[in-house]
């Protein structure tokens, strides 16, 4: 299936997104920097995140949150592989990331 749901946990991406919001994802399709996507890091991988596409490094994607006091993202695992990009926040507040 091309779109699956997912919830966010924690703060790491205040003010953009927060903890509880339900997010609709693609799994398909092109990823660019600046994009929110979900992904797994290679160094963690039982462990799904939603971050900020920075930039492609060594064949994934370097990740990071917007909250920078909280570092759980590639500062800390390394390389990412991207799962898919967020393209829909439904619930509490809908509406398009940027």
């Amino acid at each position: 299936m091309p779109l699956f749901a997912v919830l966010v946990q924690g703060p790491s991406m205040v003010p953009a997104l927060r903890s509880g919001d339900a997010l609709l994802v693609r799994r398909s399709g092109r990823v660019r920097a600046g994009d929110v996507v979900v992904a797994r890091f290679r160094s963690r991988p039982d462990l799904l995140v939603v971050k900020r596409a920075l930039h492609e490094h060594d064949g994934g994607w370097w990740v990071q949150g917007d909250n920078e006091f909280v570092t759980d993202d590639s500062r800390a695992y390394g390389v990412a592989d991207v799962i898919g990009r967020v393209v829909f926040r439904y619930w509490p507040r809908p509406g398009r990331l940027s």
